[in-house]
């Protein structure tokens, strides 16, 4: 079988300027390689990466792409300007996958592929105009209801395929987690950040002795932060409180990222994005890393994250998402460490169901039977 993956305007692949989606992909075609497939990736164009070249079987083209804008308005634009690059090289496949906005609606020739569109955040009304598109695949239950919503008359088409861990999962030392609350992600308003640096002001004293907090993540507008002010704001309102706060930055390289997962006891989520998360990967990363996570009520979390069981969760939704937030951290960081843990190795037993092996060869049988349908 021959796949086309187009990836975004804005990050290149490897992802070496991160990027959850280009993380997924970038293992996801190596894994669809080793099946016997024949893989292209098309994504940005970047000065430290070859215009073509082959890694782990995987053919690379890279076209010229953009950094990441403030403005959404502009950003459909750089996104379409992109997508015409894109169209006038691909080649004759069988499926084309894609999570771009513009190259569904600009991509028409059958023999560049079976469309099938990638969603991996929450749709902004455009589902309804990708009713040539031969599958629209969410990655969470609470995305494919929303696909539903928005273009009713495309449900038969809709499938939920998770995100896959783009790693695979080997054994933690339990003795290596601190009594550390990590971030990962980006440092971004939608995050909910600014509501867990609130919240930790309410902790007791004692836990603020007794925890450090760690933050990782880029701020950089251009790498889909939040900018230098927000980032500032931030700091200013972490030294208002007692708690202890490290600021990390940016953090790309997998191993580097791996040691902060597998250094802490929890992992905060506190996203508050409902019409933006799909299904946060780096939840999962925390969770195969024996890190337990503590995350908002998004629906996107209910497919891998069970309150009590798999992780934590707290009501952002509520009148006082701040003080449901202390709350409910209060009450998990005083479970004790061995509780924690526990909690952390079913996580870990949880992240094993989205391992590449697993979820792979789910998309592999979904591009077949589009073929299958259409016999």
């Amino acid at each position: 079988m021959k796949i086309t993956i187009v990836l975004g305007a804005f990050f290149p692949v490897p992802p070496i300027m991160g990027g959850a989606v280009e993380k997924v992909w970038f293992a996801l075609a190596q894994e669809f390689v080793r099946r016997g497939c024949e893989v292209l990736q098309i994504s940005r164009a970047h000065p430290e990466l070859p215009t073509e070249e082959i890694v782990e079987g995987v053919r690379h083209l890279r076209v010229r792409g953009y950094s990441q804008p403030r403005s959404l308005v502009w950003l459909k634009w750089l996104d379409l300007l992109y997508s015409w690059r894109v169209r006038r090289v691909l080649p004759a496949s069988d499926i084309l996958v894609t999570n771009t906005f513009w190259l569904p609606l600009i991509v028409r020739r059958k023999d560049r592929g079976r469309l099938y569109v990638h969603v991996a955040r929450g749709p902004k009304g455009q589902m309804r105009w990708y009713g040539h598109a031969s599958r629209l695949q969410a990655v969470s239950k609470a995305i494919a209801e929303q696909i539903i919503a928005e273009a009713p008359q495309l449900r038969s088409r809709v499938r939920v395929i998770p995100n896959a861990l783009p790693f695979r999962i080997e054994e933690v030392e339990a003795g290596k987690h601190e009594q550390v609350i990590l971030y990962v992600g980006r440092i971004h308003p939608e995050k909910g950040i600014e509501l867990f640096l609130r919240s930790l002001a309410r902790l007791p004293a004692q836990l603020l002795v007794e925890w450090k907090v760690r933050i990782v993540g880029p701020h950089e507008a251009h790498l889909g932060g939040g900018g230098e002010a927000f980032l500032q704001r931030l700091q200013r309102l972490g030294e208002s409180s007692d708690a202890q706060i490290e600021w990390h930055g940016k953090i790309f390289d997998s191993e580097e990222l791996a040691a902060q997962y597998r250094s802490s006891l929890v992992f905060v989520y506190p996203s508050i994005a409902e019409t933006g998360e799909a299904m946060p990967v780096a939840p999962l990363e925390a969770m195969a890393n024996g890190c337990t996570p503590f995350v908002s009520k998004l629906d996107c979390f209910r497919d891998y994250i069970s309150d009590g069981v798999t992780g934590f969760v707290f009501d952002h939704r509520g009148p006082d998402p701040e003080k449901n937030l202390a709350e409910r951290l209060t009450a998990v960081l005083q479970l004790g460490r061995e509780q924690i843990l526990k909690v952390g190795r079913a996580a870990r037993l949880q992240a094993g169901e989205f391992e590449l092996e697993k979820v792979a060869p789910r998309y592999l049988d979904d591009f077949a039977s589009l073929f299958r349908n259409s016999a």
